[in-house]
């Protein structure tokens, strides 16, 4: 039986922006032993695990047959840049940049670089990510150091998950958004972790909804 492909990784990603920009420089495909080299990986089993996974996710093609034999499925399809905010906690809440203050560089250059087929909306121009820190989203297959993309929102609808604000406390949380008759809980995805309850008293401003998770991998030693 066909494993089921997982979610789309950093890795993952680096590997579609390789194949786009070498094909574009050399006007052929570049050999797994040059993707290897471009995202860090010496295993050759482990860079054929990726391109399994990218297969099954009808985001590339390969001819097995020979050595040049990895292309994008959609050659002409666009990366998306989205830029990367910040930090926000997925444990305990942490704080946000203050009025004024960013985490981008003078050249965006802190941003995820997502193929614009994999986007699950179709205008990517609001679009904005932040980082994880924290383990309380690890349910949701969340973990410290990935990456969350997010559309703009004012409200949500109970069970979604978003990033809040909580003016108050100058605090920011990734978590699920439900609203009860006395104020709204913050839910996490961690048994291990107490849901942050929220009275109605105390100001609640929803931030953004996740659409899309970039998961970040450790490397694998070869």
């Amino acid at each position: 039986m066909a494993r089921k492909p997982k979610g789309i990784t950093e890795k993952h990603q680096k590997i579609l922006k390789f194949l786009r920009e070498y094909q574009q420089n050399h006007q052929y495909p570049p050999s797994i032993r040059e993707i290897g080299e471009y995202i860090g990986v010496s295993s050759t089993s482990q860079i054929n695990y990726y391109l399994d996974q990218l297969e099954q996710h009808g985001l590339i093609e390969r001819d097995r047959g020979i050595s040049r034999g990895v292309r994008l499925a959609h050659p002409h399809h666009e990366i998306v840049r989205v830029p990367i905010l910040g930090p926000i906690a997925a444990g305990l809440p942490l704080l946000v940049p203050a009025p004024g203050e960013t985490y981008l560089t003078d050249d965006e250059a802190y941003a995820v670089e997502i193929a614009r087929s994999m986007l699950p909306v179709s205008d990517e121009t609001q679009l904005f990510a932040l980082e994880v820190k924290g383990d309380s989203m690890i349910d949701a297959m969340i973990n410290d150091g990935d990456i969350v993309v997010l559309k703009p929102a004012v409200e949500a609808r109970n069970g979604e998950m978003v990033a809040i604000w909580l003016p108050a406390r100058e605090e920011a949380t990734l978590k699920y958004f439900y609203k009860e008759r006395d104020g709204y809980l913050l839910k996490p995805a961690n048994p291990a972790m107490q849901p942050i309850h929220i009275p109605k008293s105390e100001p609640l401003e929803i931030k953004g909804k996740v659409v899309m998770v970039v998961r970040r991998v450790a490397s694998v030693a070869a």
